[in-house]
């Protein structure tokens, strides 16, 4: 076996040349597959951001409601008290919610506008790149991307529900491949939309120990015309309802991309097994025996994978890295389970594309290599 993985390396390593070609095509197929996996699972992630970090355990709606994106929710103000009077329940915010268009300058963009209470303790900003988190009368938090992008920064002027509001934080990670977040006060946001004594969600966080799944249950029950879910099950909702209306698309791109890149693997792996006939048909005709040749090759196969597969790993996480660093709404996310599907298929399908060119080595008459010189 020892001899196997030596001959193997040897022959790898003999032409540096070939050696980087091989590597460098399985790399790239590979990170191709890798950079797919990552986008999907980014926008899995992003699709819910403002869900998992809002601080909420339970999400209060209208009778009927459950989820955020595409969804209009509107509740009498004096249901925030009620809500805070079931058991289990330690704190509430009840937050104003629509999608709609903001615009700064020239650049326009569609944005979750959350109005916030000044007593705000759910549903803020998590992450505050510059400025504050809880916008006052006349002023407005808007992603730190959309700024970029718009040209402005603190202090400077953005257009919200058709108001001319004074940019006074701007926040990190709250934008993805569909929409932003911009958040402003609730009297604003009232004023605009003539919503006085209506809300549209009541997130509400649960004492330490308490079942949001039952606490939800109980709102449920002693709260009339609401729906109330555990956070888990708010996000579960959001991320089957748009995943049903993109999931398609995504399901198709991430599947040509998977098939072309272990397409290219195999082709890459074939041919540079073919370059390496002569080497094998003197190996043959010196007495190896074929079980000898075809552990070789595939020792091969398995080195080149690995080597290219690290290779691609690396690649596809400074490219993810590069992603975040320059802002762009998108995030790759390399996960576990993609990481051992590509590395298997990549190992499976490697194999067989280095065995079948082997089989014409393994069958040759030696005297032929001796003859020839060459091995076909």
């Amino acid at each position: 076996m020892a001899a196997t993985w030596v001959m193997a390396r040897r022959s790898l390593t003999a032409n540096w040349l070939r050696l980087l070609a091989s590597v460098g095509g399985v790399a790239l197929a590979l990170s191709l597959v890798l950079a797919l996996d990552a986008i999907v699972a980014g926008v899995s992630s992003q699709l819910t951001s403002y869900i998992d970090r809002a601080g909420a355990d339970v999400w209060v709606a209208q009778a009927g409601v459950r989820n955020l994106h595409m969804v209009a929710s509107w509740l009498p103000a004096s249901d925030t008290a009620d809500v805070a009077g079931v058991k289990g329940v330690v704190a509430v915010t009840p937050i104003l919610y629509v999608t709609d268009a903001i615009s700064a300058n020239d650049q326009r963009a569609i944005a979750y506008v959350i109005g916030l209470p000044g007593d705000a303790t759910m549903g803020l900003p998590w992450e505050i790149a510059e400025g504050k988190a809880i916008p006052g009368p006349g002023e407005a938090v808007v992603g730190r991307d959309f700024a970029r992008q718009a040209g402005v920064g603190i202090g400077g002027r953005v257009t919200i529900l058709g108001r001319d509001l004074r940019i006074v934080g701007l926040s990190e990670g709250t934008g993805n491949l569909l929409n932003g977040i911009a958040f402003i006060s609730a009297n604003d946001f009232e004023a605009a939309r003539g919503s006085a004594g209506l809300v549209s969600f009541v997130l509400v966080r649960t004492a330490p120990g308490t079942s949001p799944d039952a606490v939800a249950s109980a709102i449920e029950r002693t709260v009339p015309g609401v729906s109330a879910l555990s956070r888990g099950a708010f996000a579960a909702e959001e991320r089957r309802l748009v995943m049903q209306m993109a999931g398609d698309v995504i399901a198709t791109m991430n599947g040509v991309g998977f098939v072309v890149g272990l397409a290219v693997v195999a082709l890459t792996v074939y041919v540079a097994t073919l370059a390496r006939r002569r080497e094998y048909g003197v190996l043959k005709a010196l007495g190896a025996r074929a079980r000898f040749l075809y552990a070789v090759v595939l020792a091969q196969a398995v080195l080149s994978v690995l080597l290219g597969f690290a290779t691609a790993v690396v690649f596809t996480s400074a490219v993810a890295a590069v992603v975040h660093a320059v802002g762009l709404p998108l995030a790759l996310v390399i996960d576990v389970s993609s990481l051992l599907k590509v590395a298997a298929f990549g190992a499976v399908i490697a194999a067989i594309a280095s065995i079948l060119p082997i089989r014409q080595v393994a069958g040759i008459d030696p005297a032929v290599v001796f003859r020839r010189g060459a091995v076909l």
